[in-house]
């Protein structure tokens, strides 16, 4: 049997929406009863260990999405309680997503790492699938506003990945978990994208001029901490900018075409329909936050 957790986060959902019909597929939730009908649903709390050696019982492969939306020590808890659990319960094969290698000077990282040892230095089986930045999370933090993207990103670049690309490698490293035990795969886009291409991509597209002017992690983080964000939230999203900026999230090629079969999808094509969806005139964030417990964030 496989049990998937996080089924209710951006990522989960379209995991979860992948192995829907299988018979060998269960669904983890701290509410299982807002599960739809017809998925297998049990009770994982990661915050209340004592659900979880029923919930693992007869587990084969556990795709654990991480529940990263909190401070490193409440994260670092809930993945630690997970695994232990997985273990005593003879769960044979843990899959984690986790954060590009890429992402270390990210303010969020750190417990993913913690994770990524915690695995292999753990009894089961482990693969780890360290997924890079959505392309959909660089449009919430990349608004256009009054035809200007002021976004802090520098001359930077981000390897941006499509979150469908990284459903669609997760459903299949989860089914077929044998083939890829004691691998880490990293899994980031085939194109680098920053603010100057992405608004002549949008000018492109819309007809509408838009130019890029980067501001300050000043300002940025002014303004998110404006919006009434929990504390730990801001240094996440302004560690974001900062490490885009300063050339650290450029980084190209990964496992991700090998592991698909084909060509990613296009990071600047989800980028720029995810913008025109907002309406490009909101001038805030919206939707799942980098670090955020998919159920993360950013990753």
């Amino acid at each position: 049997m496989i049990l998937m957790t996080g089924a209710t986060g951006a990522l989960g959902r379209l995991v979860a929406a992948r192995l829907a019909g299988r018979d060998d597929v269960a669904i983890g939730s701290r509410a299982p009863d807002t599960v739809p009908a017809g998925r297998p649903a049990r009770l994982i709390d990661f915050e209340h260990p004592a659900s979880l050696a029923e919930g693992f019982a007869g587990v084969d492969t556990l795709l654990m999405i991480s529940a990263g939306y909190g401070e490193d020590d409440v994260v670092i808890a809930r993945h630690g309680a997970a695994i232990e659990a997985a273990e005593k319960a003879g769960v044979a094969h843990i899959v984690y997503t986790s954060l590009s290698g890429a992402g270390d000077h990210l303010a969020y990282a750190l417990a993913h790492r913690w994770t990524e040892r915690r695995l292999r230095e753990g009894t089961a089986g482990w693969t780890i699938l360290r997924n890079g930045l959505y392309a959909e999370l660089l449009a919430t933090l990349a608004p256009v506003v009054d035809g200007r993207i002021t976004a802090p990103l520098g001359s930077g670049r981000l390897a941006a990945v499509a979150r469908e690309d990284l459903a669609d490698v997760a459903a299949l490293v989860a089914t077929g978990a044998s083939a890829h035990t004691g691998r880490t795969y990293e899994l980031v886009g085939e194109e680098a994208v920053g603010g100057a291409e992405l608004a002549a991509a949008l000018t492109e597209a819309t007809g509408d001029a838009v130019s890029y002017e980067p501001g300050t992690l000043a300002g940025a983080r002014e303004a998110f901490t404006a919006l009434g964000l929990a504390p730990f939230q801001v240094p996440m999203l302004t560690s974001t900018y900062s490490s885009i900026a300063n050339g650290f999230m450029d980084t190209t090629g990964g496992d991700l075409r090998s592991l698909l079969g084909r060509a990613p999808r296009p990071a600047l094509e989800v980028i720029v329909a995810g913008l025109r969806e907002q309406g490009r005139d909101a001038g805030r964030p919206k939707g799942p936050l980098p670090g955020r417990g998919e159920g993360r964030g950013p990753v």
